[in-house]
């Protein structure tokens, strides 16, 4: 076990140009007792606005279990992964075994000044370790203290990461070919959905905060904030009973609308046509000319019943012509269309690095990943 007098306190070395955002939160100092992602992330947002930000790791097992989450390529003995990584920028990483007494109340010597505490520690071991809601509030009524559930009722501590809520939240439901099995997400966005909740909460609490000097309790959980994200799908079923099922890159509601086609060159682009001028715009660039005047195309509604037929048309248009070539024309045209891209092809986009940080962790591992953070705040004398 490690002792308080012991704990182990790591900072790093980041790049990060100075803007005017990254000094939003200068001062706020967060303490986060969080682990794997959606936790970590609502933690990082605030780091790249500037406020010190301290995540207590479980010394006992090694830290968070993200750190031992490698891919292929990684290094299996190196002490970071490249998932711990994308959502650990910017913090002090203090090593503390919560179970001890002595590390207990180095804890709570950080907590003591702090303005925000993050947690998806399960209730009731936060209740039995002292670092629960209610007793840090009644320490510090101004704190706010940010709770991160898996599910609706906090007392269910049944386990569930991401995966998990998508199944239970019918996401992998409608995901994948309509012939094939339920497909997962390859991005853990119920994780980020509920982190987004998450600072959400806590932005409101500040703001509160200023306002009335006292501090709040927020709580998320990801199953909440992932029904939430339901968005059109939800609604489709709410209001007309529609169960939305399986259909690959397609659209419930718009046609056609995610569908992909091969051109001659072997690639792949998706068409999102989703006004009646695009559609028009479309068949004019692929000489369709006759498919906005024919009964069967003539209106969304019922180019989403005739969506088949309607891709066939479109499949042997688009295979007439190369990618490139298709693309430029799509965009002289106002028709909205997209390459396929993979991840090497994402980050040769200037705006996708723009978006990279990059910090060297206090054991000299070079790491990178993409900014939470992606708006800008500048100041304007007409707004001031």
């Amino acid at each position: 076990m490690v002792n308080a007098s012991h704990a182990r306190i790591c900072g790093a070395e980041n790049i990060f140009m100075e803007t005017e955002e990254r000094t939003f939160f200068k001062g706020l100092k967060v303490v986060e007792f969080a682990s794997v992602l959606a936790g970590p992330a609502a933690g990082m947002f605030f780091s790249e606005l500037g406020a010190t930000v301290i995540k207590i790791e479980n010394s006992s097992t090694g830290g968070d279990v993200t750190r031992s989450w490698k891919n292929p390529l990684e290094d299996p003995a190196a002490p970071v992964s490249a998932y711990w990584s994308s959502i650990n920028w910017g913090k002090q990483h203090v090593f503390l075994d919560l179970n001890n007494e002595g590390d207990r109340l180095t804890a709570l010597m950080y907590v003591s000044g702090a303005d925000v505490v993050i947690s998806n520690i399960k209730p009731s071991s936060a209740r039995r370790m002292g670092i629960d809601a209610d007793t840090l509030c009644a320490e510090n009524p101004r704190l706010i203290f940010a709770q991160l559930n898996s599910w609706a009722d906090p007392e269910d501590e049944s386990p569930a990461f991401d995966a998990v809520l998508q199944a239970e939240a019918g996401f992998m439901y409608m995901n994948g070919e309509p012939d094939r099995e339920p497909v997962k997400m390859p991005v853990a966005l119920i994780d980020i959905l509920a982190a987004h909740q998450l600072k959400e909460g806590i932005l409101l609490a500040l703001l509160k905060r200023e306002k009335t000097g006292n501090g709040s309790v927020v709580t998320a959980s990801l199953m909440e904030s992932a029904v939430a994200s339901l968005a059109n799908q939800a609604s489709n079923y709410l209001m007309t009973g529609y169960i939305p099922g399986r259909m690959g890159t397609r659209h419930p509601n718009i046609a056609p609308y995610g569908d992909v086609y091969t051109t001659a060159d072997g690639k792949s682009v998706l068409v999102a046509a989703g006004s009646e001028r695009q559609f028009r715009n479309l068949c004019a660039c692929l000489q369709l000319h006759e498919l906005p005047g024919n009964e069967m195309y003539a209106t969304n509604s019922v180019r989403v019943k005739n969506r088949d037929t309607l891709n066939g048309y479109i499949r042997k248009a688009v295979a007439a012509h190369e990618l490139d070539g298709l693309m430029l024309l799509f965009k002289e045209n106002g028709v909205p269309a997209a390459r396929i891209r993979d991840m090497r092809q994402v980050f040769e986009l200037p705006a996708a690095n723009s978006l990279i940080l990059e910090e060297t962790t206090a054991e000299g591992v070079p790491t990178r990943r993409v900014k939470t953070v992606a708006f800008n705040i500048k100041s304007s004398q007409n707004c001031s």
